[in-house]
């Protein structure tokens, strides 16, 4: 048996069976990690001890008080607090903070019985596309490994594409749950903003912040994701809507759906391998019975300053209490208080950090916040209400999640078109705090293509619906890296 080709079902079932213990499982996993994390370097901590005595006392559990997650192991994104293991939000500001509580989110996953392997590597404080923004390693992509997982979640993506985790937790706020599952050719869910709760994650810009599970198919992201929604009265932002059984959505139905195609997501700037993927990936869904239709967002061109402006505003807010005083990083030999806060901030955070926090203070500073901030804020209504006018004709909107494939390693895209078509392709997500899922739908080059599908709020059961749809109509689900095996170099 090996981790790394069963689905979450099949090994509940294995485990029902008794054929495999939660022990195997969990050891299976870390033989995985010990096998790739070499080339891989997708965790910032491996939590092997704890897991292992996680797992001998899980064997114990009776069958009949097991739910669909028990047993089956987790990777969690190092901004997600976790109670007695290190959470570094890959930053030297945080290099050492040791939480003493869990975020919701982990607590969830506890009481479905997961066994977590440790955290994953980010890029610093969320705040990247590529995942080498970290202060302390460079994540590599399974397909490839001269090339990015994609950011800030690359950890995440890449600990389950390489099959070190069956399951795993990334965050996303502008994107950085699913241009990464997509760069890593795995199923990432960005939810509506409030379906899961906040409590516990270190923010980056509270208003688009979103936690959302990253898996190598539609049905266990759907499962975790069932695990982890819902009310928290720790986060006053967290909706106090049901959360379904989301696998109760996965039909295989689509006929008569109506799907969107914003002419802006297959515009310039795209790469004519990714338009050509979705276009056969609309075929997919028309051959099912939808209704695919061109249509106009006509804000979402304004998405990425409205987006940097909101980000980095809140950043700046956020982050202001890493002062080397309250919280974070505290230089040696300092003189005075002054000196205290400029090397606290100065040597704790890397460039892009710093990069944002200037430029966010600047957006709320006196001379300039009616000027840029509110102008930005009700930009974001804009695009809000672009999203409601479509989901009032249509089910869902489909296009790509990323413009690209991977890119390499220290490769920068100073192509304006390609910026452009990235930004627009996620960011206008989260201003208007819709849901959205990646689903693979292609390879070119050897690198994986990902299907982005966007719904109303909280219509995440629908989104699983076509998803699933779309996963059981093709084989790229089955699309597997070959890291350890020598073939990515």
């Amino acid at each position: 048996m090996t981790l790394f080709s069963k689905t979450a079902t099949e090994l509940q079932q294995l485990l029902h069976n008794r054929e495999v213990s939660v022990k195997e499982i969990t050891e299976d996993a870390f033989s995985r990690i010990a096998d790739v994390e070499g080339d891989v370097q997708a965790f910032l901590t491996v939590t092997e001890q704890e897991a292992k005595a996680q797992a001998d006392q899980l064997d114990n559990v009776p069958l009949e008080q097991r739910g669909p997650l028990f047993g089956l192991p987790i990777g969690i994104k190092d901004n997600i607090i976790t109670n007695g293991t290190k959470t570094t939000c890959g930053s030297k500001m945080l290099e050492d903070f040791v939480p003493v509580y869990d975020a919701t989110v982990v607590e969830r996953v506890k009481e479905a019985g997961m066994v977590t392997l440790g955290k994953l590597n980010m890029d610093e404080f969320a705040m990247g596309s590529t995942t080498e923004h970290s202060a302390f390693q460079v994540t590599r992509n399974p397909w490839n490994l001269d090339c990015v997982p994609g950011g800030s979640s690359g950890g995440s993506a890449a600990a389950v594409a390489s099959g070190e985790a069956l399951f795993s937790l990334g965050t996303d706020t502008g994107g950085s749950v699913r241009q990464p599952a997509a760069f890593c050719g795995v199923v990432g869910m960005k939810p509506t903003y409030g379906r899961v709760s906040r409590y516990g994650l270190v923010a980056f810009a509270s208003s688009l912040d979103q936690i959302g599970p990253l898996t190598r198919n539609v049905e266990d992201n759907a499962m975790l994701l069932s695990a982890i929604a819902g009310n928290d009265h720790h986060d006053f932002s967290s909706a106090s809507k049901e959360v379904p059984d989301y696998r109760k959505a996965l039909t295989g139905d689509i006929k008569g759906l109506k799907v969107a195609v914003p002419k802006e997501f297959l515009g310039q700037g795209v790469d004519e391998a990714v338009k050509a993927s979705v276009r056969e990936a609309l075929k997919v869904l028309e051959s099912l019975g939808a209704v695919i239709e061109e249509v106009d967002l006509p804000h979402a061109k304004y998405g990425a300053p409205t987006y940097y402006v909101i980000a980095c505003g809140e950043a700046s807010s956020n982050l202001a209490r890493f002062d080397g005083i309250r919280y974070g990083y505290r230089p040696e030999g300092v003189k005075n208080l002054e000196e205290l806060y400029f090397r606290s901030r100065s040597e704790g955070f890397g460039p892009e950090v710093k990069k944002r926090i200037l430029y966010g203070t600047y957006a709320l500073s006196a001379n300039q916040y009616e000027e840029v901030y509110v102008k930005a804020q009700k930009v974001r209504s804009l695009i809000s209400k672009d999203f409601a006018d479509l989901f009032q004709k249509y089910d869902v909107i489909v296009g790509p999640t990323s413009a690209t494939t991977a890119y390499k390693l220290g490769e920068t895209v100073f192509d304006p078109l390609t910026l452009y078509a990235n930004d627009i392709l996620t960011v206008p997500v989260n201003l208007a705090g819709v849901p959205a899922i990646s689903v693979p739908c292609g390879v070119s080059e050897g690198l994986p293509i990902g299907l982005q599908i966007i719904g109303d709020h909280f219509e995440e059961g629908l989104l699983y619906k076509v998803a699933h749809a779309f996963e059981q109509a093709t084989d790229f689900k089955a699309g597997t890296p070959l890291v350890g095996e020598g073939q990515n170099r």
